[in-house]
């Protein structure tokens, strides 16, 4: 497309996109208040206020990007998508509606176009991103690349190195037909198990693994191989944690640990509060960071409340009632958020407590906010009395309650007792 040189001027200014979790909102990035909140412009207010504007360059881009994001109080409450400026508002109202029509699995999908702080300071620590070796027989040619995948990925295909794919065994035709290439470039881990040759580089030596495109502290993009394990060496201490027997339990039964725990960081020493999962594939453990774990206040058309959104960020599994889903069917399951995911996952019909695996109780039923000796007496096993509880056609009722142990849930009934 030939542009004129006025557009070409335009094309080289970009500015953000913030999508705040707390409301599933999106704006176009105004400024950062002096106590670190962001200041935005809803799309329906275009032209109201001026808005950032940043040089589109990538080394600009870093720069300014490092200073805002560490302006920010709370930057975890934020995603932040770069788009140029001309475009802002479009971009925002399509971000928008994607957003209001999609389920958590499908917004998840959002996350390799955010802008990560951790690629921009690899950036900066560079200078600048170089990819020798790119020419050559492996390199898949540039111009269909683009076309068949999506130039907003996080990572593009010419970022890879494919001379060192290639002494895997590997190379894009077979990563194609798997279906790796993909979730390769959106930054996610491959879904499926793909057999690479063995580190002593015979022939037909090959073991199965997951691949994921990283960047190295060089600002490098790299292929990291996940190998399989024959199982989880419960006797080692994981980043300094020695895994309790219900750690054990709980990760081998849903795949989480359930709990933040303190993790030792191998590089600084530091003390790092973080939940922990499986990955069943592979086998192996997964930790993250307490400041990037995010839990949406809606999910699939129910509001979260503050006491629900603290039980899942503290590891635990919540039962949750009369979710939508994409065929606008009701329905319920246990959530729980897993590190190595990176968000929640849904459990269907199935008994998450075994050898002494533990639901926290749900601080609210059905839109009533428990009292504290109800709460008291379904943790003994008995029933509470409930009362201002409201029907779909608004009519009020009440009744007794009892918390089902085995499926993490809170169970009603008109009638006392349970039988």
């Amino acid at each position: 497309m030939n542009n004129t040189g006025n557009q070409t001027a335009v094309s080289e200014v970009s500015t953000l996109l913030v999508l705040r979790h707390q409301n599933n909102t999106v704006g176009v990035v105004k400024s950062v208040s002096a106590n670190g909140e962001v200041m935005d412009v809803r799309p329906e207010n275009k032209g109201s206020d001026a808005l950032i504007r940043i040089d589109a360059s990538e080394r600009s881009f870093a720069e300014f990007y490092a200073d805002f994001y560490h302006r920010l109080r709370d930057p975890q409450d934020y995603s932040f998508f770069k788009v140029r400026e001309f475009e802002a508002y479009e971009a925002a109202v399509g971000l928008q509606s994607y957003l209001d029509g999609s389920t958590a699995v499908e917004k998840e999908d959002l996350r390799p176009y955010e802008v990560s702080i951790d690629a921009v300071k690899c950036f900066r620590n560079h200078k600048t991103l170089q990819n020798d070796g790119m020419a050559g027989e492996n390199m898949p040619d540039k111009k269909s690349s683009f076309v068949k995948y999506n130039a907003n990925y996080r990572f593009q295909v010419e970022d890879v190195n494919w001379d060192a794919v290639s002494e895997m065994g590997l190379d894009m035709k077979i990563l194609e037909k798997l279906g790796a290439v993909e979730p390769l470039l959106r930054g996610f881990k491959t879904p499926m198990l793909v057999p690479v040759r063995d580190g002593d580089g015979e022939e037909g030596n090959c073991v199965d693994a997951r691949l994921q495109l990283r960047l190295n502290d060089d600002g490098e993009v790299v292929l990291h191989v996940h190998r399989v394990k024959k199982r989880v060496d419960f006797r080692k201490k994981f980043m300094g944690h020695k895994l309790s027997k219900e750690d054990r339990r709980n990760l081998l039964n849903s795949g989480n640990m359930g709990r933040v725990v303190d993790l030792v960081n191998p590089i600084t020493g530091e003390m790092v509060p973080s939940l922990v999962s499986l990955d069943k594939l592979t086998n192996e453990l997964f930790a993250l960071r307490m400041e990037f774990v995010r839990i949406p206040k809606m999910i699939c058309g129910v509001d979260l409340s503050s006491e629900q959104r603290e039980v899942l960020r503290s590891g635990k599994p919540l039962f949750v009632e009369n979710m939508v889903s994409r065929n606008n069917r009701l329905f319920n399951a246990t959530l729980q958020f897993n590190a190595e995911k990176q968000w929640l996952e849904f459990f269907f019909n199935r008994k998450l407590k075994e050898d002494g695996f533990e639901f926290c109780i749900p601080p609210t039923f059905r839109g009533v906010t428990l009292r504290r000796w109800q709460i008291e007496k379904l943790k003994a096993g008995e029933s509470a009395y409930i009362r201002g509880l409201v029907s779909k056609k608004g009519k009020k009722y009440q009744g007794y309650i009892r918390f089902n142990k085995e499926m993490g849930m809170i169970e009603f009934s008109f009638k006392k007792p349970f039988k």
